[in-house]
């Protein structure tokens, strides 16, 4: 019997039970989201947190924690297969230089409302990366190189819940503000790609309006996605110059960043296939949703309670911004 448990051990690592859990309640809501429509993401989120009371438990928390922190970083890394330098040349210098512009400005725009909200600094520049590059895409990745602590998880949860939320909403608003300004195709793709937090929403709002203003904006959508790799490379910095506990603090250069921009670099060459990049990309937004529910089991409702009405105000408040800024930059360039 000893043998046989030993056995065991050997072919079915200690965080496989957590991680088959976090796959399940992945697919679970995968399902949800496919028959019934809705973000998978925010739906992995909730089905995890409905497990919260097994968070502890000495067979599922270390495959939680190997899901929510190796899965993650390796969800992140298979981005870059998304993103080619020649679609962001593409687009021209002045859509460009508005975009990262308003990536900057949102991120320094959340930094100065979390202090004026007298919350942590990692709150605001968490909050404004995520609106401003890719939703919870962006507040997963800038969260894996901020200082681990219980407080720091518990706000990246929140900041995916709400982003997750505005995006949605965006996806339904937007296009009619793209009306009401009489802003053309080009604008129209500008405004869009370069203010809505989530690569499906922009998709989706995108093609409301026309195929050509949905391939337009997804481009713009991806010079975004684009900004995440030197933006997460001087977070890491800058919270680890600030130095405190060595295991706390986050490496000089990541490994997934590493990967993201290697990926990048081949897609640019032209030597990834379509297929092979097509499917990296698939297996990127897999490996997320499968994060999210793992991190969404370590946290209860309570939790997210408890961070009161800041966090909220500090969401809407840079969505506003982004949308106003690119909204002026469109119109000033048109």
């Amino acid at each position: 019997m000893q043998a046989l448990s030993s056995l065991r051990m050997t072919t079915w690592p200690a965080w496989g039970p957590g991680l088959l859990t976090a796959v399940t309640i992945a697919m679970a809501a995968s399902f949800v989201a496919e028959h019934q429509g809705g973000p998978q993401l925010l739906f992995a989120l909730f089905f995890g947190m409905a497990f919260n009371f097994a968070a502890e438990g000495p067979k599922v928390k270390p495959g939680i924690d190997f899901a929510s922190r190796s899965v993650l970083r390796f969800g992140v890394a298979l981005l870059g297969a998304r993103i080619t330098l020649e679609q962001i040349t593409a687009l021209g210098i002045a859509p460009v230089v508005l975009v990262v512009s308003g990536v900057v400005g949102t991120i320094l725009f959340g930094a100065m409302l979390g202090r004026l909200l007298k919350r942590p600094v990692v709150e605001g520049l968490l909050t404004g990366g995520a609106v401003a590059i890719c939703g919870a895409s962006a507040a997963l990745a800038i969260a894996a190189v901020l200082p681990r602590n219980e407080e720091n998880q518990r706000f990246t949860l929140f900041t995916v819940v709400g982003v997750t939320t505005l995006s949605t909403v965006a996806m339904i608003v937007y296009p009619s503000v793209v009306k009401i300004c009489g802003l053309d195709a080009h604008g129209a793709a500008v405004f869009l790609g370069g203010t809505i937090h989530d690569v499906a929403q922009v998709v989706a709002a995108g093609y409301l309006i026309s195929p050509q203003v949905g391939d337009s904006a997804t481009f713009v959508k991806l010079l975004r996605v684009a900004t995440l790799m030197p933006v997460v490379a001087c977070f890491g910095l800058m919270f680890r110059a600030q130095g405190g506990d060595a295991d706390a603090r986050p490496p000089v250069l990541p490994g997934f960043l590493v990967g993201f921009m290697a990926l990048m670099a081949l897609n640019s060459l032209g030597w990834l296939p379509a297929s092979l990049a097509h499917g990296l990309s698939d297996l990127s937004r897999w490996c997320l949703v499968v994060a999210i529910a793992a991190l969404g089991v370590k946290t209860s409702f309570q939790q997210l309670a408890r961070l009161g009405w800041r966090p909220v105000f500090m969401l809407v408040a840079e969505t506003l911004f982004l949308a106003a800024l690119i909204l002026a930059g469109v119109t000033v360039l048109r």
